[in-house]
């Protein structure tokens, strides 16, 4: 199947106030960012380069600048593009900076595409998951989440899992459409343990907001039976 993403290279106008928060400072305040597709998977903010102060910004290549808050520096952190699609245009790299706001709503990761959607539904199926032939969870009460490009994820109740040997992980990730999501490593009754292969959301985002409370299986990485038959598993980069 094609997943109906826009081509790289795309950019369109963005109706969405963005700010950038960085070193105790608001380095970008703009009401005409752009959002631009580099590669397929998601979009990312350019922003035309009169909309972010010179003051912030120290060059450290042809192409590239550090942005710089008083002592605190990202290196590298911002791209000046001098040709193709994005010509004119300067993107600041996500993850370097302290926080990015659409609105008064901080946003992770990336912006959300518009072009992809993310849905929740209660379900009745029956869903059983194996870990190394051990049953860690069987409910009719899963919550299926549906999210463009990515294989459908069941949400399970934590009291239809076998919570005795599920042990909290460090590991912690984010995502821009559900929120931080902690994770759980499986401690099986041989020894063994299968490292951050389930994860949960203590407080989701409100689009995602029914998978509060429940728990995920990376279904790449376990076996799942739906309705008595065993599932294929899928075959992403989680795997």
């Amino acid at each position: 199947m094609t997943i109906p993403f826009p081509p790289p290279g795309y950019v369109e106008a963005s109706l969405k106030r963005v700010r950038v928060f960085f070193g105790g400072q608001w380095i970008v305040d703009t009401k005409v960012a752009k959002l631009g597709w580099e590669h397929p998977n998601y979009p990312q903010y350019f922003f035309p380069l009169s909309e972010v102060p010179e003051k912030y910004l120290e060059k450290s290549s042809e192409d590239t600048y550090d942005v710089v808050v008083d002592s605190k520096r990202a290196a590298q952190a911002a791209i000046v593009f001098k040709g193709g699609p994005f010509s004119g245009l300067l993107r600041i790299v996500f993850g370097k900076m302290d926080a990015w706001f659409e609105e008064e709503e901080q946003i992770f990761i990336h912006p959300k595409d518009p072009y992809k959607r993310v849905e929740v539904l209660p379900s009745s199926r029956h869903i059983r998951v194996e870990v190394d032939g051990v049953e860690v969870a069987n409910t009719k009460r899963a919550r299926l989440l549906f999210e463009t490009g990515l294989p459908v994820r069941s949400y399970i109740p934590k009291t239809d899992t076998r919570l005795d040997i599920l042990e909290p992980s460090s590991l912690t990730t984010q995502c821009p459409y559900k929120g931080v999501a902690s994770y759980y490593n499986v401690k099986l009754p041989s020894g063994q343990t299968r490292d951050d292969i389930v994860w949960w959301y203590r407080t989701p985002l409100l689009e995602c907001s029914e998978i509060r409370g429940h728990v995920a299986f990376y279904d790449e990485k376990v076996d799942v039976w739906v309705d008595g038959v065993k599932v294929e598993r899928p075959k992403t980069h989680f795997a």
